[in-house]
């Protein structure tokens, strides 16, 4: 039985401002383990969709911080855009990686379809395609970490929460346009999230920082590269 909500832990880590790490669909919050930017982190170690935002804002008023920036990756970015566009006075910097604006229905439940029959060998090959070529450094951290336990113990349950979620989302330009300082990197070699959708989003708000990674895939922030990309944008 899944648990009926959203859980945080805060990792202290010696800056001034916090990060909230929000992962994607089959995965955890384990998948930003190697992730050394200057922020304390608050992870989301336990996500669900409907209470995200109440959760978030009860931690945040324990641990008395007024502002965060969010970091949401693939469905984590709906989260965090639902997050900035509903409370933008708490918000520093939203962090949108691997996003697209919406999946299609149609393609979601053929996925759950098909991980309903065949989960295992399904998630392996879709983790296969969450990397490029380019990406061999972090797709073999991941394979080492995160890829026999995620196969093992990623629960159908969840899986179908998180595809019953997606197929209710989109980014909606108009209203994304309202948060002040959006940051989007997003890999040329995706096969996730189509670059054609992050092209788009980036025309429709030219105030957002855009960074493509030319020759990358789905999870191209694991390579340890990542930082220098994300300070030198």
């Amino acid at each position: 039985m899944l648990s009926l909500k959203s859980e945080f832990e805060f990792r202290g880590r010696g800056f001034k401002d916090t990060l909230v790490l929000i992962p994607g669909w089959a995965t955890d919050w384990r998948l930003f383990e190697g992730l050394e930017l200057d922020y304390n982190y608050l992870l989301t170690t336990k996500l669900y969709p409907s209470d995200f935002n109440r959760e978030l804002l009860r931690q945040m008023d324990q641990l008395e911080i007024s502002k965060v920036s969010v970091f949401g990756f693939s469905l984590g970015g709906f989260l965090a855009a639902e997050f900035a566009c509903g409370y933008p006075e708490k918000i520093a910097k939203l962090i949108l990686l691997g996003v697209c604006k919406r999946y299609d229905p149609q393609l979601l439940e053929n996925i759950e379809r098909e991980i309903r029959a065949y989960r295992r060998p399904w998630l392996y090959k879709f983790y296969l395609n969450c990397f490029s070529k380019a990406d061999r450094e972090g797709w073999e951290w991941f394979r080492k970490n995160l890829l026999k336990e995620y196969l093992d113990k990623l629960s159908l349950d969840e899986l179908t929460m998180g595809l019953d979620y997606l197929a209710c989302q989109a980014l909606d330009p108009e209203i994304l346009a309202k948060v002040g300082d959006i940051r989007i990197f997003h890999g040329g070699d995706d096969m996730i999230a189509p670059v054609k959708e992050a092209l788009e989003m980036k025309a429709d708000l030219p105030r957002a920082k855009f960074t493509l990674l030319a020759d990358r895939g789905h999870l191209f922030f694991l390579s340890r590269d990542f930082r220098e990309t994300f300070y030198n944008e």
